[in-house]
């Protein structure tokens, strides 16, 4: 195991944390431990949860499964800045994987890490320590280097740059350490499980203080390389070819309408593989599952620790004949996992109400004692974990997914998209990103209507109302699906629908785009009845 810090030994660190003002006692004996992993790109739709076996007996059996989880955007970095701050897009401004998109920039920082969740579970007396992917763009020269540690941290093993499982820098609370490709030294995912299990040694279930670890790993992102002992596993496995799996789709916005369908031979085998590969390396978090909770147990601190399980974001492999990515605002690239367990927690629960992962911020906070601020969109989960909510009211009616979509004027080895504002371009010059592909999507799921109604920035309106002229106002191309009837979203029916219920959706929309705080909760919005 590598030490955290090889220049002091354990009591010296913990003393130096207690002189620097960095471990307060305050109350903390009665406050729960918490534990959060996150996995990137782990989809829900295409049975992404079931290699990791180990894990849903660990944590959902004992626990909660939460079926309708789903993420502010389908992008690493703006999710995983939702995440951090328990704000919308529009509020937190990191709206794509660049540092011109607010991605760890200098501006973002200033704005926004000073006022993520960590921050708060300081003053709370909490001790903090984070593994691996933080934000794409952390650690380079542009976003403050190796030694920018963001506040609320005190144990910082940060990932420099965006997923990988060999060839990587970490940052160790601020000092650059160089990893190779030696499998048993390098993993990342490994690395990581060692590090928290590290960290875990070191806290006692007498300890004045509590404690909050976050394991960020890079599974089950490409270059989907697994570790070597599961190179073999799931051989047989292939990717689901239910619903929406290598249709054409002309009902949809304009970037689904340009993918090569059906998909030729050899798009279907990478998919394939890449299918299997990412499975195999879910495995190695599946043991990083198993060895915190081990580690908890052992220690005697099993019992008074929450732990939550999610993803940053979806995939797609083949939906809609798109070879494989995320970004698009279908289900598979915006629904997640979230199991839960904890102290209060009934076991092996199913919740089936609609959660964010702007709600994760507010419910440490309120774990740890604390009242999230009314900055944060999100709204805490503690009435479903503790189950004082009613069941007969849905936790929540409606929420807003957006995308700013990206591209460029010059596609590398496709030129026939040259001029067209596309990027990442995959197999047979399928791009899976454009300009307009921006959208911002309303999902209105009561108990009796599931909604998803979402306008892009495409000057392809063709709706059967459009004006003569196209306008700014009126480049929005819409789709709407009702989910009850047509959980693939096969069918886009914006022009079948019932002009009151366009009317509602579109005028809430409208008001997400643009809420803060508490106005994002929806309860001044329409209603659908």
């Amino acid at each position: 195991m590598e030490p955290l810090l090889t220049d002091m030994s354990v009591p010296g660190i913990l003393g130096a944390l207690v002189l620097l003002g960095v471990v307060t006692p305050l109350h903390a004996s009665v406050l729960p431990n918490i534990v959060f992993i996150l996995t990137d790109d782990q989809d829900v739709e295409l049975n992404g949860q079931d290699p990791i076996v180990k894990t849903r007996e660990l944590i959902a059996a004992r626990g909660m499964t939460f079926t309708h989880m789903y993420v502010s955007s389908p992008l690493c970095c703006p999710s995983r800045s939702s995440i951090l701050t328990g704000k919308y897009v529009h509020n937190h401004h990191g709206i794509n994987n660049s540092v011109s998109g607010g991605c760890s920039s200098p501006e973002w920082q200033q704005m926004n890490e000073a006022a993520a969740f960590p921050v708060y579970l300081k003053k709370q007396g909490y001790n903090t320590f984070f593994a691996g992917k933080y934000l794409n763009q952390y650690g380079f020269q542009q976003t403050g280097g190796v030694k920018h540690v963001p506040p609320g941290w005190d144990w910082w093993v940060g990932l420099v740059g965006n997923s990988v499982y060999y060839n990587y820098t970490l940052s160790i609370n601020g000092t650059a350490e160089k990893h190779g490709e030696v499998y048993e030294r390098d993993y990342l995912t490994d690395v990581i499980h060692r590090r928290g299990l590290e960290f875990l040694e070191m806290q006692s279930r007498d300890s004045p203080s509590p404690f909050f670890m976050m394991l960020s790993t890079p599974a089950c992102h490409d270059p989907f390389t697994p570790a070597p002992q599961y190179n073999s596993t799931f051989s047989d496995a292939r990717a689901p070819r239910g619903g929406s799996f290598n249709l054409h789709a002309e009902d949809k916005h304009w970037l689904i309408k340009q993918a090569l369908s059906p998909m030729p031979d050899d798009t279907i085998e990478y998919i394939d593989t890449t299918f299997r590969n990412r499975w195999r390396t879910l495995q190695s978090v599946d043991d990083m599952v198993e060895g915190v909770v081990k580690t908890l147990d052992t220690k005697g601190m099993l019992d008074n620790t929450y732990i939550f399980f999610s993803s940053d974001n979806g995939f797609h492999l083949g939906q809609f004949s798109m070879p494989y990515d995320k970004r698009q605002a279908y289900e598979f690239d915006v629904k997640v996992p979230l199991m839960v367990r904890g102290p209060g927690i009934s076991k092996d629960v199913v919740i089936s109400d609609s959660v964010l992962n702007i709600d994760l911020a507010p419910t440490f906070l309120e774990l740890a004692g604390a009242t999230p601020p009314a900055s944060m969109d999100g709204m805490s989960l503690l009435p479903i974990l503790n189950g004082t909510k009613d069941p007969r009211v849905p936790f929540r009616v409606q929420f807003l997914t957006e995308h700013s979509g990206v591209g460029s004027d010059s596609v590398p080895n496709c030129p026939q998209y040259n001029g067209q504002g596309m990027m990442v371009c995959k197999m047979h010059c399928v791009c899976q990103d454009s300009r307009n592909n921006t959208h911002t999507c309303l999902r209105y799921r009561s108990n009796s209507v599931d909604y998803k109604y979402c306008e892009f920035e495409d000057d392809d309106v063709s709706t059967d109302d459009s004006p003569t002229e196209v306008t700014m106002e009126t480049k929005r191309f819409q789709e709407l699906y009702d989910l009850k009837q047509d959980r693939y979203e096969l069918t886009n029916i914006v022009h079948q629908a019932s002009p009151e219920i366009l009317a509602v959706l579109k005028t809430n929309l409208n008001v997400m785009k643009i809420c803060t705080g508490d106005s994002c909760h929806g309860a001044n919005s329409h209603h659908i009845r």
